[in-house]
């Protein structure tokens, strides 16, 4: 047998009998609300975390940003080269409502070989399989052959607002080689993931002012300005009836997928049935290379939310006073949010309308992209490789928004993101879970990525 399938065997057979231990730590975070949005238990869980991440054997501290704080741990040896920075976050959703959650959201219930909880997922499952794998590994070989970083924030449900100020501020104490993120859901079932950077992000709320109260549509109908129609005719003005973006310059800045990922992205396997049953569609009638072209290299206009008028049961006849509107957009690589928001503005301001529209900024963050033919890449994608036994599926991008730009665009390193939830865990939402077995094979994954960049496996 192989040294390498040596160690492998090793590595598996500690984590096999540390199961139950394992099962808890996470239990221990998910019995901790930390909603930052709620304000609720934040702080007490960054103390837990970082007593957990003392006991297995990782030097931590709590830093302070301008909201809630950073966990960050470090183990290091003068004569490692490499250094691994993993990034998570301890905050997590709101629970709400919750007379959809099967059980309570920060007890967490076993079922169907699922863990059932507010935060397993996204990210406390994710998160903590980091530390239980450098506790496994300090236990079995008492140092690591690369240097490993710890940074968990308390803030990235709220958009990470404190993050790249943090970021810029630490970049010393954050130097690495690479950034390495657990978080998102796999492609499918049994399907092991990569994903090389993320869409952005920018939210918006318009809003509209008609009359300053509720009109009678018959008796004020074509007298009162109708705020809900002026927003839709707003909104028509901003987007086609395609989804193509209509604000001045918002496609100009899109960076052109290189060859590599083009021709990547036509090897990738895609189940338009299954994808349609995980989205609660009946089906998708979408051929692959168009479906990844969309969810990783291509901006959206999503409305996110419509507010106006009486929409209780049976009727009431008004011409309602006020309106308003979120929208949210994700943005490709390269696109900048703060530039974009500055263009909606102008937009807005050039439209024409009975009522009174203002807009307000919610929230932006920048996309991000790594380069899949980096070596270091390419070690990462094979220890994915390794631990499952599987060709794990490489995306250019991920759908989906988080701060990964900090790590490529500040800290100026390759960054990565190794989903290790299942494709259901229904992060956001009520009954958010993830599976058992994917829990545990993210900690052998951590432990084996750790391993194969400091070629012992």
């Amino acid at each position: 047998m192989k040294e390498s399938m040596i160690e492998f065997m090793k590595v598996r057979e500690k984590l096999d009998k540390e199961k139950e231990f394992h099962m808890e730590s996470l239990f221990k975070l998910i019995r901790q609300p930390s909603i930052s949005a709620q304000n609720r238990g934040v702080l007490e869980c960054a103390d837990l975390l970082v007593t957990m991440m003392k006991d297995a054997g990782i030097d931590t501290k709590i830093l302070d940003t301008e909201g809630y704080p950073v966990v960050y741990g470090e183990v290091l040896h003068p004569d490692n080269k490499l250094t691994v920075l993993f990034y998570g976050h301890y905050d997590v959703q709101p629970p709400e409502p919750l007379e959809l959650w099967k059980s309570d959201p920060f007890e967490p219930t076993i079922h169907d070989g699922k863990i059932y909880g507010r935060g397993t997922g996204d990210n406390k499952g994710q998160l903590i399989a980091h530390v239980l794998a450098v506790k496994s590994l300090l236990d079995l070989y008492g140092k690591l052959p690369i240097n490993v970083k710890f940074l968990f924030e308390g803030e990235e449900e709220k958009g990470s607002i404190n993050l790249a100020p943090f970021i810029e501020n630490h970049k010393e104490l954050l130097a690495a080689d690479i950034a390495y993120t657990a978080d998102g859901p796999m492609e499918g079932k049994d399907q092991p993931s990569v994903t090389l950077g993320n869409r952005g992000l920018l939210y918006i709320e318009l809003k509209a002012q008609g009359a300053i109260k509720d009109n009678h549509s018959g008796n004020k109908g074509n007298i009162a300005p109708n705020p809900a129609m002026d927003l839709i005719n707003l909104i028509r003005t901003m987007v086609d009836d395609k989804g193509r973006v209509l604000i001045k310059d918002f496609y100009n800045d899109i960076l052109t997928p290189t060859e590599e990922e083009l021709n990547h992205i036509r090897t990738l396997p895609f189940d338009p049935e299954a994808t349609a049953q995980v989205i609660g569609m009946h089906k998708m009638d979408i051929p692959a290379e168009e479906y990844y072209k969309k969810l990783c290299l291509s901006p959206t206009f999503n409305i996110a939310g419509f507010g106006s008028g009486y929409t209780g049961e049976g009727t009431k006849t008004i011409i309602p006073s006020e309106a308003k509107v979120k929208i949210d957009m994700r943005l490709a690589a390269d696109q900048d949010p703060d530039l974009i928001f500055q263009n909606i503005l102008e937009h807005v301001e050039h439209f024409n309308s009975a009522s009174t529209i203002t807009l307000d900024y919610l929230g932006g963050v920048k996309p991000s992209r790594t380069p899949m033919h980096l070596d270091i890449v390419q070690k990462v994608i094979r220890a994915v490789e390794i631990s499952h036994n599987k060709l794990p599926v490489v995306l250019p991008a991920l759908g989906g928004t988080g701060p990964m730009y900090v790590f490529t665009d500040i800290l100026k390193i390759p960054s990565l993101t190794v989903p290790y939830a299942n494709v259901d865990e229904d992060n956001h939402a009520p009954n958010e879970n993830i599976g058992i077995k994917e829990y545990l094979n993210g900690i052998q994954t951590t432990c084996v990525a750790i391993l194969h960049l400091g070629e012992q496996i």
